[in-house]
């Protein structure tokens, strides 16, 4: 088991290496925003871009949110097909089933070496909230993708909202008040782009938390992303190129307490 975990470790600094060399540098910018204690950092997903970006431009005291399945081999390729290519044409459905399995052992490898907390979406969550916890109260700050299926603009998707727990729980562990801070990340400007944070407020109600943070940090990294420069908006799902929109295409999805 040792030996295994020796050669899992060395894999994965070889292939670190060569996504480095590939995927080229990214300038982070907006540091001057950070606050002093320590961070939430919350960010769109763009794919696989917003993790590739956490692990080798993002502070090395920085740990990321990841799902947990894709640390598991029996769970990789369904979690893989569903999240990554499920929204591909009916006809290479068969093929990215077999690109699931084919990746299985590589995500193995690199999302239980690199600088994770993984996340699940049934009562094992409870143990990413204590792992959580544990690295913040040991100086480090956290990444967060917590985007949905489901449209909120040209910039984003809509915000999982539960992620704000973290702040409760920890507010109750150590009586500090975390920030969450907004970045935007621009892979075709070869960019990541830091805002201004919002800190949790105990004295609210949590479902009232939750909104009100999750709607601060979606407005601000949609500002963020229409301040800039026109570019293409790297979407969070993994959709056809031709339905990919620019951070100046003003799209804007009602809010979900004013449908119908």
């Amino acid at each position: 088991m040792e030996s295994n975990n020796k050669i899992s470790s060395v894999l994965f600094k070889i292939i670190r290496k060569l996504v480095r060399l590939f995927y080229g540098r990214m300038e982070v910018i907006g540091t001057e925003n950070l606050p002093s204690d320590n961070t939430i950092f919350v960010g769109n997903h763009t794919q696989m871009n917003g993790p590739i970006a956490g692990e080798l431009f993002m502070p090395e005291n920085c740990f990321t949110w990841c799902a947990g399945q894709m640390m598991h081999a029996k769970e990789v390729p369904e979690y893989a097909f569903d999240d990554f290519w499920s929204q591909k044409p009916m006809w290479t459905h068969t093929f990215y089933r077999c690109l699931a399995h084919v990746i299985t052992p590589l995500s193995v490898c690199i999302f239980n070496n690199a600088r994770t907390i993984p996340v699940y979406r049934d009562m094992r969550i409870m143990t990413t909230f204590k792992k959580s916890i544990q690295m913040l109260k040991e100086g480090n700050n956290i990444l967060i993708f917590p985007e949905k299926d489901e449209k909120y603009n040209n910039i984003l998707y809509r915000f999982q909202e539960n992620f704000i727990d973290l702040a409760m729980y920890y507010y109750k562990k150590t009586g500090i008040c975390l920030t969450f801070v907004p970045v935007y990340i621009a892979p075709k400007l070869r960019k990541i782009y830091i805002g201004k944070g919002i800190s949790y407020d105990n004295e609210n109600r949590m479902e009232a938390e939750r909104s009100r943070i999750c709607e601060y940090l979606s407005a601000e990294i949609t500002d963020l992303a229409r301040s800039l420069p026109l570019h293409t908006v790297v979407p969070y799902r993994n959709i056809p190129k031709k339905y990919y929109l620019t951070n100046k295409d003003i799209t804007e999805v009602p809010n979900e307490k004013t449908r119908g």
